[in-house]
């Protein structure tokens, strides 16, 4: 057991950070957490909004595929917190989940707000503290940790301090990305923070963004390289974004990164074979009008025929001058010239953080001893669909496992 005298800091009060705090208070470790919003779990509430994803059904084996090169670095903590394991901990906190159509992890209550309510309240049934409106801005000469609060500077000595301040999205909630140039100037080495699971800008024409911006493109297929998938997306004033877009975004970003540039292909109706679109393409228009052929003989909606639009002008070939080889062949492989990302500041998640050889095997910082990562802060990506919100929980427990061996005395993990 840990000395309940032993103070640990928690600095972030977003999922990694309190599943941190609720380790080491478990333990029976004192515990503080800090954050600099008037609130807990602000950017958790917001992840709730639309339903909250909190993990996935699939098997361990194709789920740490999803994080990528990340994936050898994240199994540890993952195989030590499992997705099963999170639900098992939803559902002690009276919030039972099921699995959605697609596989994804929800609680049956479809939002975040009753989760996180009964997370703070067994939270403070265990003693941990929370000192809210608290800027961290890094330590003082004598390594006291160092708190910008509206009464001022306040300086704390803690014996451990796991840092959980996220990435640097929806910085109005929290995740501001300060922390980059603090821990940089100690000497620890980060990947530069960049946008993740995010929409990309597109040189709309303006009849077309004035016309189709908020619509949907539903029951699509992305092509981008080797990768396609189906799904939806939305037409936004400066680009295009949603769930099929965000599955690429890792992708389209390095190569935008590489050239300046990447076309997305899209398929307006990929469920339909090529011949037989060249069949109906060829049958009699009559007296329609181009556009009432197309859609009524492909039953495209209409910003797939503003989209359609769009890439006949870059190609200055009319879509009526087409054949209908042509016009098939265009349907199911739109190029969308993609320009750059959306601001990090408006994206979901953010590549980049905290490199994995800065940290030994229970999540302390090589350079600063005493000191612990987790969540959003380390240098990992993930899909939608879960897979974010599980490496936050489990990076936050591996990392406050990790505090308790500190105190202990024990060696760390090398």
């Amino acid at each position: 057991m840990a000395n309940s005298q032993m103070e640990v800091a928690v600095i972030g009060a977003g999922p990694a950070g309190l599943m941190a705090a609720e380790v080491l208070a478990q333990d029976g470790a004192g515990v503080t957490v800090y954050d600099a919003m008037p609130s807990a779990g602000r950017k958790f509430l917001m992840a709730g909004r639309g339903g909250l994803n909190l993990t996935h059904s699939e098997t361990l084996p194709e789920f740490l595929k999803r994080y990528g090169a990340a994936a050898p670095l994240l199994a540890p903590a993952i195989d030590a917190f499992p997705p099963d394991r999170l639900r098992e901990w939803s559902d002690a906190l009276g919030q039972p989940t099921f699995i959605g159509s697609s596989g994804r992890v929800f609680p049956q209550a479809f939002k975040a707000s009753p989760l996180l309510r009964a997370w703070l309240r067994r939270l403070d049934s265990i003693g941990v503290r929370f000192a809210l409106r608290h800027r961290w801005t890094g330590w003082d000469a004598e390594g006291r940790l160092l708190f910008q609060t509206p009464d001022g500077q306040r300086t704390i000595d803690a014996r451990a301090t796991v840092l959980a301040l996220g990435g640097a999205s929806w910085p109005r909630l929290g995740s501001d990305g300060a922390w980059v140039e603090t821990l940089g100037a100690k000497g620890v080495k980060i990947s530069p923070l960049r946008p993740a699971n995010c929409g990309f800008a597109v040189a709309w024409s303006d009849i077309f963004r004035d016309r189709f911006q908020g619509q949907p493109l539903k029951a699509i297929e992305l092509s981008f390289g080797s990768h396609r998938l189906r799904g939806e997306a939305i037409i936004t004033r400066t680009g295009i974004e949603g769930g099929a877009i965000y599955a690429l975004s890792r992708e389209l970003r390095e190569a935008i990164a590489a050239s300046g540039h990447a076309i997305l292909n899209i398929a307006l109706r990929p469920e339909i074979k090529m011949d037989e679109l060249v069949a109906r393409l060829s049958a009699p228009k009559g007296k329609q009008t181009f556009s009432n052929f197309l859609r009524k003989a492909t039953h495209v909606s209409p910003v797939a025929i503003g989209l359609l639009q769009e890439a006949a002008m870059a190609s200055d070939a009319t879509l009526s001058s087409r054949s209908a080889a042509s016009l098939a062949g265009l349907i199911n492989a739109v190029p969308v010239r993609l320009t750059g990302t959306a601001p990090i500041a408006r994206t979901i998640s953010t590549a980049g953080g905290i490199a994995f050889d800065e940290l030994d095997a229970d999540f302390m910082l090589r350079r600063l001893p005493g000191v612990f990562a987790s969540g959003e802060m380390l240098d990992w990506e993930a899909p939608t669909g879960g897979y974010l919100l599980q490496a936050s929980f489990a990076t936050g427990a591996a990392a406050g496992r990790g505090v308790l061996k500190w105190l202990d005395g024990m060696e760390p993990s090398k």
